[in-house]
């Protein structure tokens, strides 16, 4: 996904003509409605966010301090964690992450799941950076369970969790299950790290606090521009142990920008704006996919979701289910959903969507009339 909440169904490393994502932007932009996603901010509309967290007469960072430093502390603060470091990307401050348990375990073995950021959209980073090896807990669509990190057939340094699983349907455990889990990683004497680049809509499905869910494990990544709508960024929190280790790797994998304050602002901001209202996004998402689970031949799933995100299947061929969003957006101002890939399901395509702030208006009707007037125009008969 790209920004805020992603121009709806862009997948991080999918593949998408310039042509083809222009057009879409365009039309993206040019719509009064939006059922999923947001409209794509322009560099301008960015900018303009910096002004919003009143530091821009502030000293900017140099090589940290300044902005960053207040970010990382708010950081902390939010996850009840002793330091927080940021990072310009999320998978440099994963890589620091497994690398740090392997330090200090002397073990060369992660437990990840095949589904995961780390396997699907990293380049496996993690062996080809630090010679580190995955161990598949288990291939099931979701996280693994207590009795699958007790039955590894090896030690492992740390165990990974990605909370929300993307690739799965943005799912997530129950919180029993990840106290369970948490158990079951501090007695293989491995350390629990959460990938946790949309942790931040994860309270709502686990009942409990960021503070509680960070507590559960020795490091916890998040995401600045998933869900916050930052211009880049990420962050790594733990003990400050762990935060004196991430500021020496950060330097020797090139993460030490002389500044980095537009990202950081943009994150502050982000944070003070979006975080209240995710709440809300995901009960809305609810409502959203129980109104397009009646539409005509379509799956959701999860249902209801976990997150304010979630998978949808419509009748139809990606090619053409694209093509009636995009004719639809040019031609009603309407944006429904897009990003459709062809599903193994035969005659479906699955999308993902993004209820967030210009979702909060549609009823189920509206979804339910404007959802038969798309599929129409995917086939007209």
């Amino acid at each position: 996904m790209t920004g805020a909440h992603g121009i709806s169904g862009l997948c991080d490393d999918q593949p998408v003509e310039d042509n083809t994502r222009q057009r879409r932007t365009a039309a993206l932009r040019g719509c009064d409605r939006i059922l999923s996603g947001i409209r794509p901010p322009t560099m301008r509309e960015h900018l303009a966010v910096l002004d919003e967290t009143g530091l821009l007469d502030d000293e900017p960072d140099f090589y940290g301090g300044g902005p960053m430093a207040t970010l990382e502390e708010r950081v902390a603060e939010l996850l009840g964690t002793e330091a927080a470091v940021f990072f310009p990307t999320g998978t440099m401050a994963q890589q620091v992450a497994l690398r740090y348990g392997a330090d200090h375990s002397g073990r060369d073995a992660v437990a990840l799941h095949p589904l995961g950021h780390l396997e699907k959209h990293e380049r496996h980073a993690y062996n080809q950076l630090t010679g580190l090896r995955a161990v598949w807990p288990t291939t099931e669509p979701r996280n693994p369970t207590a009795d699958e990190i007790a039955a590894l057939a090896e030690p492992v340094g740390t165990v990974l969790l990605e909370l929300p699983m993307r690739d799965a349907g943005f799912v997530l455990p129950s919180w029993d299950e990840l106290v369970a889990v948490a158990a079951a990683t501090g007695a293989a004497g491995a350390r629990l790290h959460l990938d946790g680049a949309r942790l931040w809509e994860s309270t709502v499905h686990l009942e409990h606090p960021l503070h509680e869910i960070a507590g559960l494990a020795d490091s916890t990544y998040v995401s600045f521009y998933k869900t916050i709508g930052a211009i880049s960024g990420a962050a790594l929190a733990g003990s400050a142990d762990l935060a004196t280790y991430a500021r020496v790797w950060r330097h020797r994998y090139g993460g030490m920008a002389f500044q980095q304050w537009p990202a950081v602002l943009t994150a502050l901001a982000g944070l003070r704006r979006e975080l209240p209202l995710i709440p809300g996004y995901v009960a809305h998402a609810r409502t959203v996919a129980a109104a397009l689970a009646a539409l005509p031949g379509a799956r959701v799933y999860p249902e209801p979701p976990h997150t304010q995100r979630f998978r949808l299947w419509l009748p139809g061929t990606a090619e053409a289910l694209n093509e009636a969003a995009v004719t639809l957006a040019e031609e009603e101002k309407i944006w429904f959903a897009a990003g459709w890939q062809d599903a193994d399901v035969p005659g479906l395509a699955m999308t993902e969507i993004t209820v967030a702030a210009p979702g909060l208006d549609w009823t189920a009707d509206d979804i339910i009339e404007v959802g038969g007037r798309f599929l129409a125009r995917v086939s007209p008969s």
